[in-house]
């Protein structure tokens, strides 16, 4: 009876694993036919599950962080003008979101396969925090000189900062990657226009995330944060496996090892538990999306070097620094390729475009002007395509669509070694679709 009474507790506090698992249902059908062989029937209402397929799934953490869409608070969608504490609200917005879409469930498979087949929810999370770490790198490389870079630089250093304060560590290594990223640290010409002051703060920023002593600055600086905080979650999976191989499953007598399913059971909820614990942010939707469309493009580390030494060329004199991965990053991020979604980018491009539309069409008569456009597109990393423009002076909401369309199939799928040759990225040349030239891509 009171084996009965303890699943009772099992399927009414972790419903939902009955739901993501079948068998589990089975399982529960077979030992109620045990208990009516044992002459104690009465027992079974106590292991019923098919109430579990009636329940509707509550609300979930992610649905609770709601971004702005009320035209009473306007921000700008241009990068230049967005200030640090800005940008670092929104990408907390959007790691939070990504965060809390992982399940109980997803942390288990990670345990059991060490890797992140089957786990889209998990894949997503990694793919962002690489994301935001090569859309740092390229926001810094777009830039045509060195002063113009070290201005990008200090800026995300400005928002590593506010991350750090909003005790985002996840999105705090990602900015802090980007930065350390030896396509950035070799640009020597960049550096000499960083002040004292801002090397520093870098200097504190990868003293924090440092992963000696096994990331003992990060724990202490992670233990001491009341509240809302999202961890670096390549470090607590780590602790998860490193649980998972340390201790065995049975202990003697074929027992199962409750000492070590409570200490999993302890990390994981850890980290559900931060998923209920809601920022006080006030996230603009118009911001999100372009954010959002941003980070979806992707590039290889070949390609990143490319631009790097366009941008600063190799000295003859001194051989070039070997490509490194950041000290910081965490190699769980590492190898996991994004699958570029046509229908993905394809609904980040329309809603990204109706921001900018319900921003920028003061008129409202279906056309934004040319040099509001040109400062929209400056808030991408790179300008791949050439406008083609029915109107001098004006770009229609279809213009601007097939233009991001078009870069960012482009991006996904052919990369950017192809964009070089097409568009040879020189001061003179960046700025070639501003004009009237027709190129077919």
């Amino acid at each position: 009876e009171r084996i009965c009474y303890f699943i009772r507790y099992w399927i009414q506090e972790f419903w939902t694993m009955f739901r993501l698992h079948s068998s589990l249902s089975d399982s529960m059908e077979q030992f109620q036919d045990l208990i009516r062989d044992q002459g104690q029937e009465r027992l079974c209402p106590l292991l019923q599950t098919q109430w579990i397929n009636d329940r509707h799934w509550s609300q979930k953490p992610s649905q609770k962080i709601k971004a702005n869409s009320s035209k009473k608070r306007k921000v700008s969608l241009l990068f230049d003008h967005l200030e640090p504490i800005e940008l670092a609200e929104h990408l907390t917005y959007l790691e939070f979101k990504s965060f809390c879409r992982i399940s109980f469930a997803d942390y288990q498979n990670y345990i059991r396969s060490c890797c992140m087949k089957d786990n889209p929810m998990m894949e997503r999370s990694i793919t962002l925090c690489n994301g935001i770490s090569q859309w740092v790198q390229l926001m810094v490389l777009s830039r045509p000189t060195a002063q113009l870079r070290a201005e990008v630089f200090t800026k995300f250093i400005h928002v590593a900062q506010s991350l750090h304060l909003m005790h985002n560590f996840n999105t705090l290594m990602a900015v802090v990657g980007g930065l350390c990223h030896s396509s950035i640290s070799r640009l020597k010409e960049t550096s000499s226009h960083v002040s004292h002051e801002v090397t520093k703060v870098l200097n504190e920023m990868t003293d924090l995330l440092s992963s000696c002593r096994n990331y003992d600055n990060y724990r202490q600086a992670y233990s001491r944060c009341a509240g809302f905080k999202i961890p670096i979650l390549g470090v607590h999976l780590k602790d998860l496996i490193s649980v998972n191989e340390a201790m065995s499953d049975y202990v003697e007598d074929y027992k199962v090892n409750v000492q070590k399913l409570q200490a999993l059971y302890n990390h994981i909820n850890e980290l559900i538990q931060l998923q209920q614990i809601t920022p006080q942010l006030d996230a603009n939707k118009d911001l999100v999306h372009l954010l959002t469309l941003s980070l979806d493009l992707y590039y290889t580390e070949d390609e990143i070097y490319e631009l790097s030494y366009t941008r600063e060329p190799k000295n003859n004199k001194a051989p070039p620094a070997t490509p490194s991965r950041p000290p910081v990053v965490v190699n769980w991020a590492s190898g996991v390729p994004p699958k570029p979604d046509p229908k993905t980018i394809s609904k980040h491009v329309q809603r990204m475009v109706d921001s900018v539309f319900k921003n920028y069409d003061h008129d409202e008569n279906g056309f934004i002007s040319q040099g509001d456009f040109e400062k929209i597109a400056a808030s991408f990393p790179f300008s791949f395509c050439v406008m083609d423009k029915e109107k001098e002076g004006l770009i229609s909401r279809e213009e601007i669509t097939a233009y991001f369309m078009r870069a960012s199939v482009i991006c996904s799928k052919l990369g950017l070694a192809l964009l070089f040759t097409l568009f040879p990225l020189t001061q003179s040349e960046t700025h070639c679709f501003h004009g009237n030239m027709h190129v077919k891509v």
